[in-house]
């Protein structure tokens, strides 16, 4: 028989489907399903740009939609990726011209596209430090990782309080700041695929597709395996903080597993 005091853990995102379904299938879809039905060496599997955009973003926008009905709320990363999905779709379709062309400076807007996302990010991070819900905690400094009470039960003890959230607000803007790296490098990988795109080419609007897939599928080891690093080193950061603070050691900052 259940405990009926016992709560029942929050659903939590698998992060394989999360993976498979907001970045390969769309990289796949993109790549492989852009071209035209009619044109040379078409497949049976080839439905033309705009479908196969529709593809690639029906997958991660009813993945989020069905996250949300499923678990009754949407927070503000979840709400940030769909806008970013949303965001992705909607520019394309404006950069792409009737004629399969594509408008000139769609290489710039898409990299502007792909720098804004992390640049919210980042500094959404650092300004929710002065809020009563840090994104902070939503990461690296979580109940599920840090045993938080015996922290601030000791802070309060020692009367370190200031010097408690000095710790907190640097590891925050360090972890901020590995936002803005990404800022900095998504803008880099748009424009290295989709800078020499020829925008007056038939086939332009294909071209764009696959050339939109590689930046996902690239941008996910470019950025992703230096931000992890970053983030290693700002958890380290944070550890030696709050030990230094407090005299624990790193397994007593820890919640036992």
């Amino acid at each position: 028989m259940s405990d009926p005091d016992k709560k029942a853990k929050p659903a939590q995102e698998n992060p394989l489907a999360n993976i498979f379904i907001n970045v390969l299938i769309p990289v796949l879809a993109l790549s492989y399903l852009s071209k035209e039905p009619g044109a040379a060496e078409a497949k049976s599997w080839h439905i033309g740009p705009l479908y196969a955009l529709f593809v690639a973003l029906a997958f991660p926008i009813g993945y989020g939609l069905w996250f949300f009905v499923k678990t009754k709320k949407m927070n503000f990363f979840s709400a940030l990726g769909l806008f970013s999905v949303l965001l992705t779709g909607g520019l394309t379709l404006f950069l792409w011209n009737k004629d399969g062309t594509v408008k000139e400076n769609a290489a710039v807007l898409f990299g502007l596209k792909e720098a804004s996302i992390p640049f919210v990010l980042g500094f959404a991070v650092i300004a929710s430090h002065w809020s009563k819900t840090p994104l902070l905690r939503s990461f690296l400094y979580s109940d599920s990782i840090f045993d938080i009470n015996k922290i601030e039960r000791k802070v309060n003890e020692i009367g370190k309080q200031v010097e408690y959230n000095k710790v907190l607000l640097s590891s925050t803007i360090l972890f901020g700041m590995s936002f803005f790296i990404s800022t900095f490098l998504n803008f880099g990988l748009a424009m290295y695929f989709l800078g020499d795109l020829d925008h007056t080419a038939a086939d332009a609007r294909e071209i764009y597709n696959e050339k939109v897939a590689k930046v996902t599928g690239w941008g996910f080891v470019v950025i992703g395996l230096p931000i992890m690093v970053f983030l290693f080193f700002t958890l380290r950061k944070l550890l030696g903080g709050l030990r230094d603070l407090t005299g624990f050691k790193d397994e007593e900052l820890m919640m036992p597993r």
